[in-house]
């Protein structure tokens, strides 16, 4: 087995963020942890509370919100709960959102990319949009926690965008309770206040993801991107001010990002070498997953760990799953996981151009490998104020 470089997190999903919708759920009075068979129970505690908002800001890391903090003066002053906790793997929204909405590990819930193979129809899904995908509910068949919040009388609320509210992605990962849309971020907290003071009971879960945007676009090291925090920062500290009396309020992310440029990035579109005994590339372009022809994973793992070299951990699916990298997997996800798992190491990225639109081969930031910039995630906490 792969001794992991130096600057790769070496992962436990009893510190990951699927642990941190159970430990919420615990706060209010219910268990609910679906990882607890799996040896997933939270590591951290937090105070009792009549009612809980939790906010996912996408794409702020731990590592960049701690070089950046100057821009959160809101977020620098919660207490954090569990310093040291990661997103999982791999580190990138679709597996992340449904690590957080069912309380399970990758391996279990089956969404093990932005990209994942669907053996049966032997093409790819792409998570985040759905498009010809499988029956939501069959492709991740788990209760969330969302559902088992409700079933035990919590009324449950979810904000974010329009377009979230009966998506392939949100039936998969996030389904239970009811939606509230709202586009702009001071909107969504109006829409979490009204929720909260609706019933004496309540949970809601508020998503805004124009941090990401913004990361990917311009970079995580932008001015940019400082901005973004410093919008997100006055809204998360109104949003605290407002706060029905024994509400606590979690915030935490779903990954970090790494600057990639372009100069860094190997295109199979251009490298033939790259591309011979490919079938699909899967994964993300900061975790690629090759499913390869018949009888080639021994020559394209050879071929890519030479290819590449320093730039990425090149392992086998067996290899990978023995890491405990998707934490324990179950048989009918395996074959979604592709024959090769590559970590991409430092800023390299790695991609199909063929099969990318425009505006994603110019983005600047990119996630998904095992780097504490991509893994670490912050976990903030506001106790409850009777």
């Amino acid at each position: 087995m792969h001794r992991l470089p130096a600057e790769f997190i070496d992962l436990s999903y009893a510190g990951s963020l699927a642990t941190v919708l159970p430990a919420v759920a615990q706060s209010l009075g219910v268990s609910a942890s679906p990882g607890a068979e799996l040896g997933i129970d939270p590591l951290f505690e937090l105070p009792p509370a009549q009612r809980a908002v939790v906010v996912l800001v996408d794409g702020l890391g731990a590592e960049q919100l701690r070089r950046r903090s100057g821009h959160a003066p809101f977020l620098r002053s919660l207490e954090s709960p569990a310093p040291a906790l990661t997103c999982g793997f791999p580190a990138t929204t679709a597996t992340s959102l449904s690590s957080l909405g069912t309380g399970l590990p990758p391996g279990a819930h089956g969404v093990v990319g932005w990209q994942a193979l669907m053996p049966e129809h032997d093409r790819l899904l792409n998570h985040l949009s759905w498009d010809d995908g499988p029956h939501p509910e069959t492709w991740q068949p788990h209760p969330t926690v969302f559902q088992l919040l409700e079933a035990a009388d919590v009324r449950v609320t979810r904000i974010g965008p329009g377009y979230f509210d009966g998506s392939g992605m949100t039936r998969a990962a996030q389904r239970g309770g009811g939606f509230a849309a709202a586009q702009e971020l001071p909107a969504r907290v109006d829409a979490a206040i009204a929720a909260l003071s609706a019933a004496p009971r309540s949970f809601v879960y508020l998503y805004w993801g124009e941090v990401d945007k913004i990361g990917h676009t311009f970079g995580p090291g932008s001015w940019q991107w400082g901005e973004e925090v410093e919008r997100t920062d006055a809204a998360l500290a109104d949003l605290a001010t407002r706060l029905p009396p024994g509400t606590s309020l979690t915030v935490t992310a779903d990954h970090g990002m790494v600057d990639a440029p372009e100069s860094l990035r190997r295109d199979l579109a251009w490298e033939e070498d790259l591309a011979r005994g490919i079938r699909h590339l899967g994964g993300d372009p900061r975790v690629p997953q090759p499913h390869c022809d018949p009888g080639a994973v021994p020559d394209v793992l050879a071929a890519w760990t030479e290819l590449l070299g320093d730039s990425a951990l090149v392992v086998s699916r067996e290899e990978a799953v023995d890491h405990g990298w998707f934490g324990p997997v179950e048989d009918r996800v395996e074959p979604r996981i592709g024959d090769l798992v590559v970590a991409m190491r430092g800023h390299a990225t790695v991609l199909d151009s063929r099969a990318q639109r425009p505006e994603f081969l110019a983005l600047q930031g990119h996630h998904g490998s095992l780097t504490r910039d991509e893994m670490a995630i912050p976990l903030l906490h506001l106790p409850a104020i009777t």
